[in-house]
């Protein structure tokens, strides 16, 4: 017959103790947001893991809303310059995400589709999207970055959007 050795109730103690403690560090690795080399102050990360366990959400590209009725219909000005529409394009994104319980600190990718701007020599107004993007993402109250990637397309299915913006949140269930 084997001792019964008394230690053993404390032992499982602390081995509980030890799992829950790990489970909240694991907790907060849920995501883990790599950033850009040589503490570049840019505001995307270079990379962005998402552990198992964790709700992955998709939301589809967004478009930009009407600001002025009077411009020519299918002509940028109806949705107004690229910084107008990029403010417009990630608060309708802000808004699907709080309807699922997430906010603009949950998205860990993200895909600008953007065509050349008639304002802009019909080229890509890059600094104008970045001043609407930088209202959302790496600022002190929304200090997160997601990865993103902004590429140059023909055209958009609504004529004078100048861009499209898809992306992926996660979030622990």
């Amino acid at each position: 017959m084997q001792k019964f050795d008394r230690r053993w109730p404390l032992l499982l103690s602390l081995a509980i103790l030890a799992t829950t403690a790990s489970g909240a560090a694991l907790a907060a690795e849920d995501v883990v947001r790599t950033p850009l080399p040589d503490g570049n102050p840019f505001p995307i990360s270079a990379a962005v893991t998402v552990a198992a366990g964790v709700d992955t959400v998709y939301v589809s590209g967004a478009l930009p809303a009407a600001v002025n009725k009077d411009a020519p219909k299918g002509t940028a000005p109806v949705f107004g310059d690229m910084q107008t529409q990029t403010v417009s394009v990630l608060n309708s994104i802000k808004g699907t995400l709080a309807k699922l319980g997430l906010g603009m600190g949950d998205v860990v990718k993200m895909t600008v589709f953007m065509v050349a701007d008639p304002a802009n020599d019909n080229k890509l107004n890059f600094p104008a999207l970045m001043a609407g993007y930088s209202q959302f993402f790496g600022t002190k109250e929304q200090p997160n970055k997601p990865a993103r990637s902004a590429v140059q397309v023909a055209a958009l299915v609504l004529p004078g959007a100048l861009l499209e913006v898809e992306v992926i949140a996660a979030k622990r269930r």
